[in-house]
């Protein structure tokens, strides 16, 4: 009897490797390539800089490369090719592919590299023009399509590269604003983009895949959620009083932890492209409630910020980055066991870096060096795992 999936060759074995090159095809291959392989050594990176182990001759160096590049540098890309995939999708209209992905990749880079020399400006320059080319990029298709829903995304790139070149010019001393304001915006930020696209899709690929679960979605909630997170960008831009911010966040957290409840991630355990991302999105709220606390001068705020960082932008880009690979090459959304090891070492990376410096403080270098070496050994499986699957073309034989 022939075989109904359609990736089975009709003899009963699998198809051979697709043959060929197609890392230009869709803005997700080179920009979760180089992401991922840049969150594997960024990280170790910046644990030699933080044992003092290389030099400070750099336009960035220390505590502030690390929080740039971590924000500007490796979740901006995999928001690029994210969204350039999903652009295509949502309008049937090409997003840049072959030579002109290739350029808008090769800023990217360009701004990755000239962040370890000591030209401020030529690194600020690179990165402007990464954000300008990848909001046009995606701007033209949303246009020509009439997909008003989705024009947002074009805003919240041109604001993600306005907080970056906010950030250059105060470092440089042209703009009289504290350095640390071009941080939080691109972090609030990139929370907000999560807030959004986990609320589209995370209950949609739950009650997709688990048959009975349900996900529910209260329109007052959402609103609530989502102006909260709104609410916290103003605050932190106009600098409120941390009462104010305490009060905000503390409600964002729990607008965010009931709208996380009503997805029903307890019914996900099975499913590691669907665990990750509910434990991502539940780091969001877990970031929310400590902003209020460091508000309030009750933890650190680092401990705040890496919840954002490692336990919900590390998961939810690592756990979309998986899904969407196999699924724009053809491949079933069932990772392997080293796959899923890495989903599972991000979030043990995000328990080292924030849960444990609060129960053994004494111990923070081990923690902050032992949640380094597990986030590096996350993407670097991510990086080898996918080279091959990034590089050639679907297994199907579209395009894409």
């Amino acid at each position: 009897m022939p075989s109904n999936n359609p990736l089975r060759h009709p003899s009963g074995f699998p198809p051979q490797a697709p043959q060929g090159f197609a890392l230009w095809n869709l803005g997700f291959r080179p920009f979760y390539l180089l992401a991922a392989l840049f969150a594997a050594s960024g990280i170790l990176t910046w644990i030699a800089q933080y044992a003092g182990w290389t030099g400070t001759a750099t336009h960035l160096s220390g505590p502030l490369w690390h929080a740039h590049e971590m924000i500007f540098g490796y979740a901006f890309a995999v928001v690029i090719g994210f969204l350039f995939t999903a652009g295509h999708n949502w309008t049937n209209q090409p997003t840049p592919k072959n030579l002109r992905l290739a350029l808008i990749a090769a800023l990217w880079l360009a701004a990755r590299v000239l962040a370890f020399t000591p030209w401020p400006m030529a690194a600020a320059a690179a990165d402007t023009a990464f954000a300008l080319a990848a909001a046009a990029g995606l701007a033209l298709p949303l246009l020509r399509s009439r997909n008003r829903r989705n024009y947002f995304f074009v805003a919240l790139i041109l604001l993600l590269g306005a907080a970056n070149l906010t950030f250059h010019l105060s470092l440089a001393g042209i703009l009289d604003v504290p350095v640390q304001r071009g941080l939080q915006l691109g972090l609030d930020l990139v929370l907000f983009l999560m807030a959004v696209m986990g609320g589209r899709v995370i209950p949609m690929f739950t009650a997709n895949t688990i048959a009975g679960a349900n996900s529910i979605r209260r329109p007052w909630l959402e609103r609530f959620a989502l102006g909260s997170v709104l609410a916290l960008i103003i605050a932190d831009l106009l600098a409120l009083p941390a009462i104010l911010l305490a009060v905000i966040a503390g409600l964002a957290a729990l607008a965010h932890a009931l709208r996380l409840m009503l997805w029903h991630p307890w019914l996900t355990w099975r499913k590691p492209l669907l665990w990750i991302l509910h434990a991502a999105y539940a780091w969001i709220a877990i970031h929310l409630a400590l902003r209020a606390l460091a508000a309030l001068e009750l933890i650190a705020p680092n401990l705040a910020t890496h919840a954002l960082t490692v336990g919900a932008i590390g998961g939810m880009t690592l756990g979309m980055m998986m899904r969407t690979s196999r699924g724009h090459t053809g491949r079933p959304l069932e990772p392997g066991r080293l796959e899923t090891l890495s989903l599972v070492l991000v979030q043990l990376a995000a328990l080292l870096r924030v849960l444990l410096p609060l129960a053994a403080p004494q111990l923070y270098i081990v923690w902050i060096i032992l949640s380094g070496l597990f986030w590096s050994v996350a993407f670097t499986l991510f990086s080898i795992l996918y080279w091959p699957i990034l590089m050639r073309p679907r297994i199907d034989g579209r395009f894409g």
